[in-house]
This record gives C-alpha cells, sequence and structure tokens, in this order.
C-alpha cells in the first residue's frame, strides 16, 4: 500500500580484496516517515554514491568502494527500498521516487555528488541526474546497457531470480549475462532479492523514458565492460552520440555486465583518473 513501509530483506556485506582497506558493514540510517533509506559510508572527500544494478545490494559493492575511497573519494553505498535497512512502498513506484530516495541521501550528506549506477542503477542514475541536477557533480555508468540487447539477457535475470531454476542452469545464465570467460559468477548465485527486481521492473514501466534518460546536465563518464553482452557490437559509442560531448566513454577488458565486481580495481582507477581529468576529485 502506497505510504506503508514495506517489509526488507537481508544483504550479506562482502569485504574488499586484500589490498584494499576495510569498510564499514553500519549503515546509517534516515528515517523519513513512511520510508527508511539505509547507506553505507566510508572515507573523505569529494562525494560518489554507488547505486546497485537489478535486484542486488549496495552492501556488496564495498570492494569498488575500498578503491574510490583510495583515491581519495567519499563514498556511499545505500541499499534501495526493500533491501534492509531501507524500506518503503514497493508498488506505484517510479523512477522518480528512487531518484527521490538517492537525492534525500545526498542532501543529508552536503548536497552535492558524483551518481555512479550500475546496469540497471544507470537508470537511476541518470534520474537523479535529471530530477535533482544541483545535486550532481558528474554521472557515472557503470556497464550500462544499449537501448536494446539479445532478449535472452533479461530471461537470464528471471531465471536466476527463479527458485525452480536449477544451480547449474543459474549459473549458466550468469555467464551468458553476467560475467567474461575466466571469471567466477558461484558468488552471484546468492544476494538476489526476487521483490526489489519486481519493483524494479515495474518503475521502469511506469515512468517515460523521456522523463529520465537526457541525464541531467553534468558530465558522464560511461563505462563499461568490454565484453558486456548487454552492449552488443554497434553500441559501443550509443550513448556518447545520445549525450554529445560531455560523454567520456571508456571499456575495461575481462569484464562483462558485472563489471564493478569483476574489475573493482580498474573501475575505481578508471573513476578517479576521470574526476581529475575534469577538476571533480
Amino acid at each position: 500500500m502506497i505510504g506503508a513501509r514495506a517489509k526488507s530483506t537481508t544483504c550479506e556485506v562482502l569485504q574488499p580484496m586484500p589490498e584494499f582497506p576495510p569498510v564499514t558493514d553500519e549503515p546509517t540510517v534516515l528515517d523519513l516517515g513512511p520510508r527508511q533509506l539505509g547507506y553505507r559510508a566510508d572515507g573523505t572527500g569529494p562525494l560518489v554514491v554507488l547505486i546497485a544494478s537489478t535486484g542486488r545490494c549496495g552492501a556488496e559493492m564495498a570492494p569498488l568502494a575500498a578503491g574510490l575511497v583510495q583515491q581519495g573519494f567519499r563514498v556511499l553505498r545505500p541499499e534501495p527500498r526493500g533491501i534492509a535497512p531501507s524500506v518503503g512502498p514497493m508498488e506505484g513506484v517510479t523512477f522518480h521516487d528512487l531518484a527521490g530516495d538517492l537525492a534525500d541521501i545526498i542532501r543529508a550528506e552536503g548536497g552535492r555528488a558524483i551518481v555512479a549506477g550500475h546496469a540497471y542503477g544507470a537508470w537511476i542514475a541518470r534520474c537523479v541526474a535529471q530530477d535533482h541536477p544541483d545535486f550532481v557533480s558528474g554521472v557515472v555508468f557503470l556497464a550500462a546497457g544499449a537501448k536494446a540487447w539479445p532478449p535472452e539477457l533479461s530471461r537470464a535475470i528471471t531465471e536466476i531470480n527463479d527458485p525452480a531454476t536449477s544451480e547449474a542452469d543459474r549459473l549458466a545464465a550468469l555467464k551468458l549475462a553476467f560475467f567474461a570467460e575466466g571469471n567466477d559468477p558461484a558468488e552471484w548465485l546468492t544476494g538476489w532479492h526476487p521483490a526489489v527486481v519486481e519493483m524494479q521492473r515495474k518503475a521502469r514501466a511506469a515512468t517515460r523514458p523521456e522523463d529520465w534518460r537526457p541525464a541531467g546536465i553534468a558530465p558522464i563518464l560511461d563505462l563499461r565492460g568490454a565484453q558486456d553482452p548487454f552492449r552488443p557490437a554497434g553500441t559501443e559509442a550509443e550513448i556518447a552520440e545520445e549525450l554529445g560531448p560531455r560523454v567520456t566513454a571508456r571499456a575495461i577488458e575481462g569484464a562483462s555486465h558485472a563489471m564493478p565486481v569483476e574489475r573493482p580495481a580498474e573501475a575505481a582507477a578508471a573513476m578517479g583518473d576521470w574526476a581529475r581529468r575534469i577538476g571533480l576529485l
């Protein structure tokens, strides 16, 4: 019901690789009446907000967050509504509502940030930048998909979230859609939140693309995995062609659609380099 708090599921908190410093397990919680927004914060410096992919939690982006802290950022990992400690309405939700959650967190943390969205999260980053341009200093698309991709990739996400799917078939779906050759998809057998996936898919359907695709006015880094099937051959320059010269495009080898998890050190370094080049760090 709109205005009522929905239950949240929990998320396992991963720790970064040994070469990175540890990051916090403890979330900060904003109590906003019918909504409760939880996020983990680390580091000092210009603010970066990491927005997780479809049905995944922000906590698992710890390795990327640790790399960004080393680059000199303060990094927030918010949880979407439906993943503890974040709660909020799960029906009648649009991209604007999800963007508003993040804007409230940015406001609480000082009012200006680089918003960095992974996959589905890139759409929400666009909406934050479009709806709240005064809060956004830069936008990073982490493994953002093309405007269109092979339909079997969407079916793979559905299969991964279906408890009736065998482990072998789920691993095959993860390899198809998310992980490049040689990268182990096993850690993503868990950590999915089907109710969040359902809410997020409905939110996309309920939001007009023209209301979020322009992505505001801030500079943009389009950082993709070089082996990402959601960016089929011929679409590599699609975002730059759509949004113009404010876009810097880079690719990370050995990474697919789970690029921030597959190659967190490389992703952090690329984000730090981009931010320094344009004066955000």
